[in-house]
């Protein structure tokens, strides 16, 4: 992956930045940073597409919100709007599968933990996926499943880079070997693309972790990674207790893998769409 460290990332422009501007008592709304407790303006953090403008860090961003994020203003289509997932198990914990369902619909204001369609970045036409976390955990279950290898056959038809944004606790449980089989469906569909020469940008953000990081996440043509990102299959916690060590400072975070070779970039989400831009570029050119 050393080619990457030489290519040099587009000049940036017109990026949106925070206002720095101290948040008083009069503004109503606030939120904490979880990284350096400052307290923010919810507005600001809105207008910063969700990172801390004293910090970075970088907050959980919606489907919806990291749509816009990078595609194109007007230029999107959903596929798919329509599929939900069924309780094919019967799944019963302390509560049915179905109302979990129905919880996750009023919750997050989608049918399935991801979005899929067609738009465009900076006028190049891709398809696009896109996972959100605040459905049941972003979990996979065979609708997301099927969502995602669908974006990647329309791009293998219509001969369009596909990009795939992860944020996953990994396979839904409540689907059991039907959502562990989506790893091995995801992983031909993306056979299929890299024997055509499409290509396949993966944004991991955090959380990408269990099934999800294990098949479709890790294989894009580059893999792309927002900071402080957890990357992984089982978590350190797991990891931890299973092995009986202290594991190093930073373990599993993005820029613990871009240093270990997994990860190729990590990306200010202010300069995500640029990046992205810049790499479809070079990925059309090696084509």
């Amino acid at each position: 992956m050393a080619w990457f460290d030489e290519l040099k990332s587009p000049k940036l422009k017109n990026v949106k930045k925070a206002s720095t501007t101290p948040a008083s008592p009069q503004d109503g709304v606030w939120q904490k940073c979880k990284a350096c407790g400052e307290v923010l303006r919810t507005e600001t953090l809105q207008e910063a597409f969700q990172v801390c403008p004293y910090c970075q860090h970088h907050f959980r961003l919606s489907a919806r919100e990291r749509l816009r994020l990078l595609i194109d203003e007007g230029t999107f289509t959903e596929i798919g709007t329509w599929w939900q997932s069924k309780n094919p198990l019967k799944f019963v914990d302390k509560k049915d599968y179905l109302q979990r369902l129905q919880e996750a619909y009023a919750k997050a204001q989608l049918t399935e933990s991801s979005i899929m369609g067609r738009g465009k970045i900076n006028g190049r036409e891709v398809m696009i996926a896109i996972m959100s976390f605040e459905f049941m955990g972003g979990s996979m279950g065979a609708v997301t499943g099927e969502k995602i290898t669908c974006a990647m056959e329309e791009a293998l038809k219509a001969k369009i880079p596909v990009i795939v944004c992860c944020c996953s606790g990994g396979a839904r449980m409540q689907e059991g070997i039907i959502s562990l089989m989506q790893m091995a469906k995801t992983s031909g569909m993306r056979r299929q693309l890299k024997e055509k020469q499409i290509p396949y940008i993966s944004v991991l953000t955090d959380p990408s972790t269990g099934g999800a990081a294990a098949s479709f996440a890790m294989l894009g043509d580059v893999n792309l990674a927002e900071p402080n990102a957890l990357i992984c299959f089982a978590g350190p916690r797991v990891i931890e207790q299973s092995i009986r060590q202290t594991l190093p400072e930073g373990f599993q975070r993005a820029e613990f893998l871009k240093e270990h070779g997994f990860v190729d970039r990590i990306v200010d989400r202010a300069h995500l769409k640029e990046e992205i831009s810049f790499f479809l570029d070079v990925l059309a050119k090696k084509a």
